[in-house]
């Protein structure tokens, strides 16, 4: 197998409105994270995903560009982004880019040329057609805007202030390539590529994700920016199944490093594939869908729980009350022995939870608001509206990062752009970097494993057969055995095997003996070498 440095590494994701405050003004900023970059290598990743920094209106919180080779000036300046890169080089991480090239700002000079006139230069970076057709927006409603100026429509896949890319366009293909190895020539470790399945759409058609020209662009991504540079790229594409997983990743494919997929997450949505009305979790078929993935051949996995878009893992499917440490461990246990590249979400390290959201007031993410407003038409209650925010909203993941149990959770000296966690008092960095048997010395320690045992990269992965709420799996590695045994569960269950324990490698209780034959307590997780 063909074996790179992001094989090895552990990527941790930053929110940069959310992560530190270096000057009170409520909002993240990139000195904010270069103050904490110590607390990262202390943690022992390898490369940050940095959320998007460029300039912006911010409709979407940095997911509509402006302008891909400026800052947002709440964020700082391009010098500030150039130390960040110098400091991360230090410590030996690397800032993987988030690139959005399915869309732009309807701020971005591209944009404000194209819905000018009808034969503007820059009219056909942009999809327009005379009549809408039945695409719908992620953000509810229609996925076109009627502009008066010219009497067309728009296409936005995504909020009406994110006006669609047109990809068939060659002239759009050389100015992101252009722009993309602007980054690359500062030194960046690589993109994770936003919704990147969706720049191959066929529009006449309503065909979306995984166009039929998708794989070409890629290819040709990779030709004119990356290709032959050893960067990560990860590619968001929540359609993925593992065939096209690997048409992406495959290394004599030239196109990604490896693509982020959802299937562990949308299966717990509703039947129509609505999240807002999620199924009760479902060990056995998590079980089953990590097992197919984790069988991906050609290409390469990539492994998470949480990021911007998605609620705490501890409360969505964890127990954030009375087993929030021991749920949180189990998770971490269970992800990051397996294959791929681990992504820790900030926050993730120390169990943070989910926001409990009282009143819409609380809320900015444009998506609930949207969702809000549909389902009040529809006859929806606003405490049913709020559950659902409470359980699944994005703003679970946005509220500041939690570094002390004082004011704002230490993230700011001003009024937080979100409102901290109440529970910051008793979940925070201070507090987790004082307990030897915290949250964040289990992710410590995952990474240290990763880094130093070829096993938990390479080694083949077999699910055992268990009781349903157990996840149990082996790898396989040169001749030697790695057991990871986690209850998914609020009670105990049993566990039997074969198996004896020739050195316990990890583990979120205390006790652990005899490992033939066990009463797995709630949450328990452990991982041995076994023979």
């Amino acid at each position: 197998m063909q074996k790179n440095w992001w094989q090895k590494t552990v990527v941790y994701q930053i929110y940069p409105r959310s992560f530190m405050d270096a000057n009170a003004d409520g909002i993240g900023d990139l000195q904010g994270i270069i103050s904490k970059l110590d607390y990262l290598k202390d943690l022992g990743i390898g490369a940050i995903w940095l959320s998007p920094v460029y300039q912006s209106p911010m409709d979407d919180n940095g997911y509509d560009i402006s302008d891909y080779r400026a800052i947002a000036e709440e964020f700082g300046t391009m010098a500030d982004m150039d130390e960040l890169l110098a400091e991360a080089e230090k410590r030996d991480i690397k800032i993987v880019m988030d690139l959005v090239v399915n869309h732009t700002s309807d701020e971005h000079a591209w944009f404000v040329e194209s819905r000018k006139s009808k034969d503007n230069k820059y009219r056909d970076y942009y999809i327009w057609r005379d009549e809408p057709n039945g695409l719908k927006s992620t953000f509810s409603g229609s996925a076109w805007q009627f502009d008066e100026a010219t009497g067309q429509y728009f296409l936005h896949i995504f909020s009406k202030r994110q006006p669609d890319l047109n990809w068939e366009n060659p002239a759009v293909h050389k100015e992101v390539y252009d722009m993309m190895n602007f980054w690359i020539d500062k030194g960046i470790g690589g993109f994770r590529m936003d919704v990147i399945d969706l720049i191959g759409k066929e529009i006449d058609q309503e065909i979306t994700g995984n166009g039929p020209k998708l794989h070409e662009y890629l290819q040709e991504m990779n030709h004119a920016t990356f290709g032959g540079k050893n960067l990560l790229t990860v590619g968001e594409t929540w359609g993925a199944t593992p065939e096209i997983a690997e048409l992406y990743s495959a290394p004599e494919r030239d196109e990604l490093s490896m693509v982020f997929q959802f299937e562990h997450i949308t299966n717990a949505y509703d039947d129509e594939g609505e999240k807002w009305d999620k199924k009760a979790f479902s060990v056995p078929k998590l079980k089953e869908i990590f097992a197919k993935w984790q069988g991906l051949e050609k290409g390469w996995n990539s492994l998470f729980w949480d990021n911007h878009d998605l609620p705490r893992i501890v409360s969505n499917w964890g127990n954030d009350g009375q087993y929030r440490v021991q749920s949180a461990k189990a998770f971490a246990i269970l992800l990051h022995l397996m294959k791929g590249t681990p992504y820790i979400y900030q926050g993730e390290e120390l169990g943070m939870t989910n926001f409990p959201f009282e009143d819409i007031s609380q809320v900015n993410d444009v998506e609930s608001r949207n969702m809000r407003l549909e389902r009040l038409a529809e006859g929806y209650s606003e405490e049913d509206i709020m559950a659902s925010i409470r359980r699944v909203g994005r703003d679970n993941a946005r509220t500041p990062m939690q570094w002390t149990a004082g004011e704002n959770a230490g993230f700011t000296d001003g009024t937080p752009w979100l409102a901290v966690n109440p529970n910051h008092q008793e979940i925070n960095a201070e507090l987790a970097l004082n307990d030897e048997d915290s949250v964040f010395y289990t992710y410590k320690e995952l990474i240290r494993l990763r880094k130093h045992n070829d096993w938990v990269i390479y080694g083949d992965f077999e699910l055992l057969d268990t009781a349903d709420e157990v996840f149990a799996y082996l790898r396989k590695y040169k001749g030697k055995k790695y057991l990871v045994v986690v209850n998914l569960s609020d009670k105990n269950n049993q566990f039997s095997t074969g198996f004896v324990c020739r050195e316990l490698l990890i583990h979120n209780y205390d006790e652990l003996t005899d490992i033939s034959r066990l009463n797995l307590l709630p949450w328990q997780a452990f991982a041995c070498e076994v023979e």
